[in-house]
């Protein structure tokens, strides 16, 4: 198989909204940095753990930007440079998102436990379930390529468990910036922005793993175009 122009076709609506949500949030969090806040990103990320009981979460700086996330198997928080050690408007409102997840991951929020039990799915499911619907073919084997069909769409199962958890983190992330007065109600569509943007993104990659799916399975179980090739 060669590269297939038509797979540009089918995830072009996802491409457009993953290139505008990107960009958009770029610019929202890069003007979030110029707005100054009373904490760091990791003194307020550590605020907000402390206040839900997370003494036992840690907090550390990881290298990249926009690397941020939680890890529910160690326990701990990790920032990019800037949003642990920067006083702005982005960097509590990123660190205060990833503190979300660790409040989520304390209080067993349903459909977290369900994503990273569905992680080892997604992460076979990527590349094994392309390897045989691909074999599926070249054997003329049509059990074979549902099989990989099947496997594949642990991808878009993962994705679409994903939306909720990370929507209901930057609701948390919202809402507790607010109440612990960390962030003021006239400043915070300056974070919501971000947070919002950000949202999108993780929108736009579940519609792209939904339209990649439709694409494998119009060529692979359409008697299409990859059968020939």
């Amino acid at each position: 198989m060669f590269f297939d122009p038509m797979y540009l076709v089918y995830i072009a609506p996802a491409l457009l909204l993953a290139f505008w949500a990107k960009s958009r949030m770029m610019s929202a969090y890069h003007t979030g940095h110029t707005i100054a806040a009373p904490l760091s990103g990791a003194a307020a990320a550590r605020y907000i753990l402390d206040a839900g009981g997370l003494q036992n979460v840690a907090i550390e700086q990881t290298p990249g930007e926009l690397s941020d996330h939680y890890s529910p198997t160690e326990k701990v928080l990790r920032l990019s440079p800037r949003n642990f050690s920067e006083r702005s408007l982005s960097a509590v409102g990123i660190a205060a998102h990833e503190a979300g997840h660790a409040l989520q991951d304390a209080q067993q929020y349903w459909p977290m436990l369900f994503r990273n039990m569905a992680v080892p799915i997604a992460n076979f499911g990527g590349s094994g379930g392309l390897i045989i619907m691909i074999l599926g073919v070249a054997m003329s084997i049509k059990p074979l390529i549902w099989i990989g069909i099947a496997l594949f769409s642990g991808i878009v199962l993962f994705q679409l468990i994903n939306l909720p958890v990370e929507y209901d983190a930057s609701a948390r992330a919202k809402r507790i910036l607010v109440e612990q007065n960390i962030v003021s109600p006239q400043e915070m569509p300056y974070v919501n922005k971000v947070l919002n943007a950000a949202a999108l993104t993780y929108v736009a990659g579940t519609l792209e793993s939904i339209l990649t799916l439709v694409y494998y399975a119009s060529i692979f179980l359409g008697g299409g175009r990859s059968s020939d090739e």
